[in-house]
């Protein structure tokens, strides 16, 4: 069609389109370099953007707003669904029998509760069915959620804070495996603890991947808080303690210390985060919390997880990330019931304030909603 009307109009269409690429090239650069990026940014574009790689002392101390989330329960779809199943053939029976407890049995096991913890709660209802304690289908299901809550209520979740020393800095260090989501949920921790009025920094102790660093420099931009990194390689126990004298020289009440991600197997990697808790402790810093970070959906593995980085850095709570996209987080129950260690913060989506306080009523009601 181009060639019939003419050679003359091949230039003006050439034209069109460089004027119309450029456009749309300077317009999304313009978005891109102006004005104050919300605070709904998530993980993805946290991800995506990127800093000098020159070592970043300080940020301007701007509080951004926190989203706040009310209600958890929507978002464990997939672990619901895993009981909502069940409880429907279970009560649709009428009464109850062997294809009840086969029923529990698989849906407690197909949201990772383990097979030790099913089998003590399976071996309760059975001995109360028997004893006519549980005479219908739906006070065995009443009798479950009560057991499960039971297992995990009760349980301190705060956040610790020490309190108030001159010039004595708490120290959270985040530990876990490769790719579960430390550096995202320090950051968001980070957005919600200056929102609450507390002065943050954060310590870049992950040198051997630059992208960690860079990331974290992100979210310390975005959150308003303090940061120091070191040189690529640098030992991250020294870039711990650099952070640790840097906040108590400016009165900053917390330093959230990232850690590189380390295979719960290797001892002499397991060896050096205990000694970044060591060093940690030995300037101004006082270490309040080892929170160790587990994906969701790696299930009992996370339980394996938990086990090894407790013996190494004497862990204090977990963040349970990806909770949303899950149906294991019955890893929940294994952790706290066979180490003792609390779930803390679970992730329940990518934006800061999808991280939320572990509410153990909220998840069993949201486990067994129909």
């Amino acid at each position: 069609m181009l060639a019939e009307s003419g050679p003359n109009l091949i230039p003006i269409v050439v034209i069109a389109v460089l004027v119309a690429g450029f456009a749309g090239y300077f317009i999304v650069r313009g978005r891109s370099r102006g004005g104050t990026a919300p605070t709904d940014i998530t993980d993805a574009e946290i991800a995506r953007a990127s800093v000098p790689e020159t070592v970043i002392d300080s940020f301007p101390e701007v509080a951004a707003p926190v989203e706040t989330i009310v209600e958890p329960a929507p978002a464990m779809g997939r672990v619901r669904s895993v009981f909502a199943g069940a409880i429907s053939k279970i009560t649709g029976a009428g009464k109850i029998s062997e294809e009840t407890w086969e029923e529990l049995e698989e849906a407690l096991l197909r949201a990772d509760v383990g097979v030790k913890i099913s089998d003590e709660l399976l071996n309760v209802l059975r001995a109360e069915a028997k004893s006519g304690a549980l005479q219908s289908p739906e006070a065995a299901i009443d009798r479950l959620r009560g057991l499960m809550l039971e297992r995990i209520v009760g349980s301190e979740r705060e956040l610790n804070m020490l309190p108030d020393e001159a010039n004595s800095p708490n120290v959270w260090m985040f530990v876990g495996v490769n790719g579960v989501g430390k550096t995202t949920s320090i950051g968001k921790v980070a957005a919600q603890r200056i929102a609450l009025g507390n002065k943050v920094l954060l310590a870049a102790g992950d040198t051997f991947r630059a992208a960690a660093a860079e990331q974290l420099a992100t979210w310390a931009d975005r959150a308003g808080a303090e940061f120091v990194r070191g040189a690529e390689g640098a030992d991250p126990s020294s870039v711990v303690f650099d952070a640790v004298e840097s906040a108590a020289a400016k009165n900053v009440e917390l330093v959230l210390a990232d850690t590189a991600g380390r295979l719960h197997t290797k001892s002499n990697l397991m060896e050096e985060l205990a000694k970044v808790r060591r060093v940690a402790e030995k300037g101004r810093g006082r270490v309040s919390e080892v929170l160790l970070v587990i994906d969701a959906t790696t299930g009992q593995n996370g339980l394996v997880q938990a086990r090894e980085f407790a013996l190494a850095t004497a862990v204090t709570g977990v963040i349970l990330t990806k909770l949303d996209g899950s149906a294991k987080g019955g890893i929940v129950f294994a952790i706290e019931t066979e180490l003792g260690i609390p779930v803390k913060l679970v992730g329940l989506g990518e934006k800061i304030g999808d991280l939320i306080a572990f509410d153990p009523e909220q998840y069993i009601a949201a486990l067994f909603a129909n």
